[in-house]
């Protein structure tokens, strides 16, 4: 099992079970949502996700149709974001988890419009545009 929060302690969660892969995704939405020059993400089954704390410590911004960015409404940490068409998996934030994590990095996507002030250092996959199925 792994546990993590939000930055104030309010939002409080678990996930049953081992973690996918990190995805890195560079586009815009993701760097303006998260602030920094990528967002990394964890796709994690809804039923495996428990909440610990209040739904009511929890705001949902619609940032594109269908899609929602979940987040602490006390100390604004990104938590989640969730999508309509994939109603059964969250995409966890992965910086919420508490360590030790034990999830290891898999690849960037949307690199084709990643920040010019960011190089990818690494040797893992990159997607210039929507993540692989």
């Amino acid at each position: 099992m792994r546990s993590g929060s939000c930055l104030c302690r309010a939002v409080r969660f678990e996930i049953d079970g081992d973690l996918a892969p990190i995805q890195f995704c560079h586009c815009g939405d993701c760097r303006k949502a998260q602030g920094t020059a990528f967002a990394s993400n964890i796709p994690v089954a809804t039923k495996d996700f428990r909440l610990l704390s209040d739904e009511a410590e929890l705001q949902a911004y619609e940032s594109s149709p269908g899609k929602e960015r979940v987040f602490c409404r006390r100390c604004g940490s990104p938590i989640f974001s969730r999508h309509v068409s994939a109603p059964g998996v969250v995409r966890l934030r992965a910086g919420a988890l508490d360590a030790p994590t034990g999830a290891a990095p898999g690849f960037h996507f949307h690199v084709a419009s990643k920040a010019d002030w960011w190089d990818i250092t690494d040797d893992l996959p990159q997607h210039p545009h929507a993540r692989p199925a």
